[in-house]
């Protein structure tokens, strides 16, 4: 690894390819002062990364590259949206769509090596991927940036360049919890079992439903991605001590980043791992927490796109709801309101107009109860999800719908 300057780095891009595929840390780990060398050294390129945070380039001559749209992203007239669970996009970065610089945000050396801190995830195929093409590794260097064990590890000899910033990590908005997420947490709290093995996707519903399992003992985690309602279980005693938090990246408070710091109780694994449903199936009792922007009378739920459009992408929710459903005492469960307040529609629909994310869940819960999926006939299932889901407003809508398609609805009740 040499260490450059940012005008020695920025004299080094332009001539490791046209139009170059540039994957970057996404997330809250992305190396902003390291991609803005790249921006202004490199008139056209093509930028990769996940769940991409604002502040990303967005000019002409960038193109935008992502399976799963975050808010730096989302909208933006250059995007090209590949569809791809999670577990599949390393596969996606070795054959369709090969690196040809990789940026990530590293820790500062330890022992000869540098840590990719929160964000593991696809970095090490794509590190991969790259060197085996002739590419280029740069690392932005953090003394702020985590060290984390696991499979971020990375020895200096395989990254190319670096450059030296000492910046603090960016952590998402704090949310404010409603009444509404809160009833939901609660309902899902209920389905969880002793000695659980938790899963959260990203979003309100997942944070509170942490928060409310702060009373359980002998909870693990192997999960995509974790947050600071991690923390708060394993501050109330609430994790088995002998089992790691086992995830592929983090975002959240620095005191959260502050805590994974070295902290042998935390394992970040590749995506291949964490994400592959047959290891996923072999946690005792996996529950997997998602959310969805719709559900509908068949059970199907659509956690991707809004009017067609799309809004964020598969993620590792097909991941997981295939793998808890494998696992032994595991559950799929699927959260959301019943109400969309902003639009003042339903968030149940009799049958959706678009691509389903994911299909055949344990359960599907609103605030205004659980309906259990799983172990029912088609029928029994549209009806529980009219009687235990959906909104009041929308039931009898529902009921008239659902009996439009076939299904023996009872009045709702």
């Amino acid at each position: 690894m040499r260490v450059l300057s940012e005008s020695q780095l920025a004299a080094v891009l332009p001539a490791v390819a046209t139009r170059p595929r540039v994957v970057v840390s996404g997330n809250h780990a992305t190396p902003h002062r390291a991609l803005e060398v790249l921006d202004k050294a490199v008139a056209e390129y093509r930028l990769f990364a996940l769940n991409a945070q604002s502040g990303i380039p967005d000019r002409e001559g960038v193109v935008l590259e992502t399976p799963f749209v975050g808010p730096g992203m989302r909208g933006k007239r250059a995007l090209r949206y590949f569809p791809s669970r999670l577990s599949l996009v390393p596969h996606l970065l070795l054959h369709a769509l090969p690196p040809d610089i990789v940026l990530v945000h590293t820790s500062t050396p330890v022992d000869g090596c540098v840590s990719l801190g929160t964000e593991v995830n696809i970095l090490p195929a794509a590190i991969e991927a790259v060197r085996s093409r002739g590419g280029l590794v740069i690392a932005q260097l953090n003394p702020r940036m985590p060290y984390t064990h696991g499979d971020g590890v990375v020895p200096c000899e395989e990254v190319d360049y670096a450059i030296e910033a000492d910046e603090p990590l960016t952590s998402p908005a704090p949310r404010v919890t409603g009444e509404v997420s809160r009833t939901i947490a609660e309902r899902v709290a209920a389905l969880v079992p002793e000695g659980a093995t938790l899963q959260m996707g990203i979003g309100a519903v997942p944070d509170a439903v942490l928060a409310s399992l702060t009373g359980r003992k002998g909870l693990a985690v192997w999960s995509e991605m974790f947050s600071d309602g991690v923390l708060g279980l394993e501050r109330a005693g609430a994790l088995d001590p002998d089992t790691p938090v086992t995830a592929s990246f983090v975002f959240g408070s620095p005191e959260l980043y502050r805590w994974v710091d070295r902290n042998p109780r935390v394992r970040l694994l590749r995506t291949e791992k964490t994400n592959d449903p047959g290891l996923i199936a072999r946690r005792p009792r996996l529950v997997s927490i998602n959310s969805a922007l719709q559900v509908d009378l068949y059970a199907q739920a659509n956690a991707s796109r809004v009017h067609g459009v799309i809004y964020s992408g598969f993620g590792g929710q097909t991941d997981f709801v295939v793998g808890a459903l494998h696992s032994p005492g595991g559950r799929a469960i699927v959260a959301l309101p019943s109400w969309h307040p902003k639009a003042d529609v339903s968030t149940v629909v009799p049958r959706l107009a678009g691509p389903v994310t994911s299909f055949q869940h344990s359960y599907l819960v609103s605030e205004q109860g659980a309906a259990t999926i799983w172990g029912h006939d088609a029928g029994e299932q549209a009806q529980q999800i009219i009687d235990h889901v959906a909104h009041p407003r929308a039931r009898d809508e529902l009921t008239e719908a659902g009996r439009d398609l076939g299904f023996p609805l009872r009045p709702p009740a």
